[in-house]
């Protein structure tokens, strides 16, 4: 069985691909995979990384926006758009796929597409609450749309095509119990360990509000664990933040900031608090580990789509949303310290996160694409 991954732009996209890639060549050892993405998106690097083949297409993002330099970017997007077709076709005729699966990113659009025109079965996995523009301008060349949960059905044209399979989530993340973690980490004094990220990159702003929640923990008496992972660019103005709300890390065993969070699945288990982003992954996590949260959906991202998935964590009671605007360290500090301090809200933080979880997202995903594939041979 030949299989094709498409996708692309971020973690979030290629990370279900990487996942799903990786149990059909544990189920079906003879399959073999090939992965497409953009030629110049971050794909390449993960996927490489992860020892999987890698094709590109010429495919590139369009910008909202008049201003010249944006402009010619369209102009090149819409060559690029116009072109990429060709480019798929090529790809199959030299890898005549049984399957083409794509999880996001600009560049799933043409290799469905061209895969849908053929007869190939295609499915699309779309990891947000609400679709974005590839996952729209695809619902009806492919088969069939797996989604993350049963809220996000509304939003397709052909809901007799969604499949509600959850997001899959690494598998070291459930490799201890939240007990053991505590242990492994020696974070097991009782205290509750909070965890809190913005992204690879980090967010300057948000980074800074948590120099001022982590000052308000060192006066507090340090009523927390709590590792930061403030991200590669974030990491190099810490110093300045911490120094600026008067944080001597030095003086503070307890309260931990990162430039990388590299032990994410036993962090994240053991932790009691998360405060975050919205990304796709990471609310995938969430659920599937029942993890009370703080969610801050960045601004900054197409369709606002992370404001949906913390709306989606929120009104199920599993998260408290702050949007950026509104959020401060002191209200960041007072929010965790009100969930922290009450056991029986933790509970039904927790029980809330945990409804809305896939713990076998990736075997309902492969179960559905075999399916997919054996119902169009017939």
């Amino acid at each position: 069985m030949k299989v094709i991954f498409t996708c692309g732009g971020t973690a979030g996209h290629v990370n279900p691909a990487l996942a799903l890639a990786g149990l059909i060549r544990d189920r079906r050892p003879d399959s073999e995979i090939l992965f497409v993405g953009a030629h110049r998106g971050n794909e390449r690097d993960l996927i490489e990384r992860a020892g999987w083949p890698f094709r590109a297409v010429e495919i590139s993002s369009f910008h909202r926006s008049f201003k010249p330099k944006e402009i010619k970017h369209n102009l090149i997007s819409l060559k690029n758009f116009l072109c990429s077709p060709a480019e798929a076709r090529a790809i199959l005729d030299e890898f005549p796929a049984d399957l083409v699966v794509g999880t996001g990113g600009y560049a799933s659009y043409p290799m469905i597409q061209a895969a849908s025109k053929r007869g190939i079965p295609t499915a699309v996995h779309e990891s947000n609450a609400i679709p974005g523009l590839t996952t729209k301008l695809l619902e009806k060349h492919a088969d069939l749309i797996m989604v993350g949960f049963e809220e996000c059905r509304k939003n397709y044209k052909h809901p007799e095509k969604v499949l509600v399979t959850g997001t899959p989530v690494r598998g070291d993340f459930f490799d201890l119990t939240k007990r053991e973690a505590k242990q492994v980490l020696r974070m097991d004094d009782g205290r509750p360990l909070i965890v809190s990220f913005w992204g690879s990159l980090g967010a300057g702003e948000m980074n800074r509000q948590m120099a001022q929640f982590l000052a308000l923990e060192a006066a507090g008496g340090i009523p927390f664990h709590h590792v930061h992972g403030a991200g590669t660019v974030g990491c190099r103005h810490m110093g300045e933040y911490l120094a600026e709300a008067g944080v001597d890390l030095a003086k503070t065993p307890e309260l931990e900031v990162r430039e990388y969070i590299r032990d994410m699945g036993t962090l994240m288990r053991a932790a009691d608090l998360v405060i975050c982003r919205a990304g796709a992954s990471t609310i995938s996590e969430l659920t599937a580990l029942g993890v009370p949260a703080i969610v801050v959906p960045s601004p900054n991202v197409a369709n606002n789509h992370q404001e949906y998935n913390a709306r989606l964590l929120s009104d199920a009671g599993g998260a408290v949303m702050l949007l950026e605007r509104d959020s401060s360290g002191e209200k960041l500090y007072d929010t965790a310290r009100a969930i922290l301090s009450d056991r029986e809200r933790q509970k039904q933080m927790s029980a809330a996160m945990a409804s809305l979880g896939h713990i076998d997202a990736n075997e309902k995903i492969y179960a559905a694409v075999m399916a997919l594939r054996g119902k169009k041979q017939k």
